[in-house]
């Protein structure tokens, strides 16, 4: 039976209001993206406020799946953050609860998030994104609101450009107004020119009504006469008092839906995977009969294909090929013609070549077009899981990254979720363009940034299980210093209290001891080693080891010793390097692999040897400060 702990309620009351917040300002700022980038299509438009609460209620259901990962990510930083922060995980690890027992819930919590995700990728959001595509069309193709400006000309009625030198706000009369109307062609337009005038929308909104005063017009007659006069009559007239009525609809029409709905952004997976397949048979059906063209195309004249009777029915077999006893001399066929004649072969040649060549690039971009739509359907279709892996994984970097930094509130947090986003939306476009272009395979680009991202989390998740150093640059330089041979400098303080004296026989004994294993040591791995026994045999690092172990156990009991002198003396001990180049391998078929690739084998063996040489200098110093600790040890033997 399955229990509720106290602790995972708290885990879970600790986590789900985080969510919630951070989930709302994720979904707030990517939602000011969409109207910063979209404000040129609502500003001027005169949309009612329920239109455009509509617009965004559809777009923040279509920007869930940018938000809800992001949001996951820093509520799990912050959470976990939080608990580092105030010593709950370290109580909860003191009493045998690890991080994964902990994160448990939240797991349990995540799993449900990602498939409510997912069925809200199927089923929800085709229809927001429909909506919103819709709505965001409409409003494109809606009228500006009407405003004229003063002193320049004004387009944004169709077929008309309007120009008002002045206007009275207060009365709405226009003055000096000039109306170019090219409503039926420039060759057939009229200008209008008034001293004043008044404009008004009628009450369907669909015509403006124009009462101008003191005025003329000139219009085009060019139609009234004959086809090609040069003179093109006009007609004048002059007015005290003149009313036009101009097509102007300023209502808000909304497209139909459908067609938004047999995009690709309107379907659910049953439906995407249908137009994949009917579009992909197309695509065979097409590429076959273009391969069939192909091959029965007659060449020389010659049709790849018989047609014979056989029993009353037309058979077609294919013809046997024809053999050219010698090859076609055509210099020879051009020489022989007349230059007129010649100039007609070259351009007969010319031109079917270029009609084959119109044709094979006209099928080559019908096909281009339908491997597109495949694409496409194929994007949105893996777009159905993406979000919900995506989800998991962000849960799994942001929580042991909080238990490693242990820092809670919004600041570092923040920081390490919006780099940490950007980074995955960097390649998460990257990987969507490449597969959309038909660079990748569909699966490979849209799945490129879960396959980065989830190393990530993995490796985050082991270090904080284990509580390992992760952001310790201590950690990372002792490595490179190691791997790189960069030498470490001892340190051996006076101790203030000394529980055991050092003999100084035994002490002159080990110091003895140490300079025949050394000398051992060095006798067993020769100064110089050639390109073939340095990958066989190298430098003995478990007797290395040994020797190192020896070395630190003679300086930790002389470091008891009471003379200033002596433990000063002992920094002079180097602190001996185990490095990979001293011994590449121990493996013999290894080796010999290494020693086949001999430009990148003699590379590491150039390397290996100044590594080497660099330990018996180093050894060399051993026997050397040896002797003068003798030196420093041996009158106390007399005393």
């Amino acid at each position: 039976m399955l229990r509720i702990k106290r602790m995972d309620i708290f885990i879970l009351q600790s986590f789900v209001p985080l969510f919630m917040m951070t989930f709302c300002i994720c979904l707030f700022i990517v939602l000011m993206q969409f109207l910063w980038r979209y404000i040129d299509e609502l500003v001027g438009k005169g949309l009612g406020v329920d239109v455009i609460g509509e617009l965004f209620f559809y777009a923040a259901l279509t920007m869930i799946p940018m938000a809800l990962p992001l949001a996951i990510l820093l509520a799990s930083l912050m959470t976990f953050g939080n608990l580092g922060e105030q010593f709950e995980l370290t109580a909860m690890k003191a009493s045998g609860i690890s991080l994964l027992r902990t994160m448990a819930p939240l797991i349990v919590l995540m799993v449900c998030i990602a498939t409510g995700a997912f069925f809200f990728q199927n089923d929800v959001l085709p229809v927001a994104q429909t909506k919103m595509w819709t709505l965001l069309y409409s409003m494109r193709q809606k009228s500006p609101e009407l405003e004229i400006p003063e002193g320049v000309f004004y387009d944004q009625i169709p077929g008309y450009n309007l120009f008002v030198q002045e206007k009275n706000r207060e009365t709405g009369v226009l003055y000096e107004v000039m109306i170019y109307d090219v409503s039926k062609g420039f060759e057939n337009s009229s200008i209008i020119l008034a001293d004043s005038g008044k404009m008004s929308i009628t009450p369907d909104k669909t015509h403006l009504f124009l009462r101008l005063w003191h005025g003329e017009s000139f219009e085009n007659l060019k139609d009234a006469g004959a086809g090609n006069m040069k003179n093109v009559p006009y007609r004048r007239e002059s007015f005290s008092e003149k009313e036009i009525m101009l097509k102007f609809d300023s209502n808000f029409n909304r497209m139909d839906e459908q067609g938004m709905r047999n995009q690709y952004v309107g379907k659910n997976m049953a439906e995407l995977q249908a137009t994949i397949d009917s579009v992909g048979a197309r695509v065979d059906s097409l590429g076959s009969s273009y391969g069939t063209a192909l091959r029965e195309y007659p060449y020389m004249g010659i049709h790849a294909y018989q047609t014979r009777i056989d029993s009353g029915k037309s058979v077609k077999t294919r013809r046997p090929d024809v053999e050219i006893a010698k090859p076609v001399n055509v210099d020879s066929i051009m020489r022989g013609s007349s230059s007129g004649i010649r100039i007609g072969y070259l351009n007969q040649g010319l031109a079917k070549a270029q009609r084959m060549r119109q044709e094979y690039e006209y099928k080559s971009i019908a096909m281009a077009d339908d491997l597109k739509t495949m694409r496409r359907h194929a994007i949105e279709l893996q777009k159905k899981f993406t979000l919900s892996f995506a989800c998991i994984i962000f849960f799994f970097i942001g929580a042991p990254l909080g238990a490693i930094i242990r820092k809670g509130g919004l600041g570092t947090p923040l920081v390490i979720s919006v780099f940490l986003f950007i980074f995955y939306y960097i390649i998460d476009n990257m990987g969507y363009k490449l597969a959309r272009d038909g660079k990748w395979e569909v699966w490979e680009g849209m799945w490129l940034s879960a396959a980065v991202l989830l190393p990530m989390g993995v490796f985050f998740t082991y270090k904080a299980v284990n509580d390992s150093a992760v952001f310790n640059k201590d950690a990372y330089l002792n490595f490179f210093r190691k791997f790189f041979g960069v030498s470490e400098v001892r340190h051996v303080e006076m101790k203030e209290l000394v529980m055991e004296e050092i003999d100084p026989v035994i002490a002159v004994q080990r110091m003895e001891a140490l300079k025949l294993e050394v000398a051992a040591y060095l006798s067993r791995n020769p100064a110089r080693q050639s390109y073939r026994d340095y990958w066989l045999h190298g430098y003995d690092r478990d007797e290395l080891h040994r020797l190192r172990d020896t070395i630190e156990n003679d300086v930790e009991y002389l470091s008891n010793s009471r003379e200033k002198m002596v433990v000063l003396k002992l920094m002079d001990f180097p602190v001996l390097r185990s490095l990979w180049f001293q011994q590449p391998s121990t493996r013999p078929w290894l080796s010999w692999i290494m020693i086949a690739l001999f430009p990148i084998g003699l590379a590491v063996w150039f390397y290996g040897r100044k590594t080497q040489l660099r330990l018996r200098d180093e050894l060399s110093t051993v026997t050397k400060v040896a002797d003068q600790l003798i030196e420093l040890i041996a009158p106390k033997i007399d005393d």
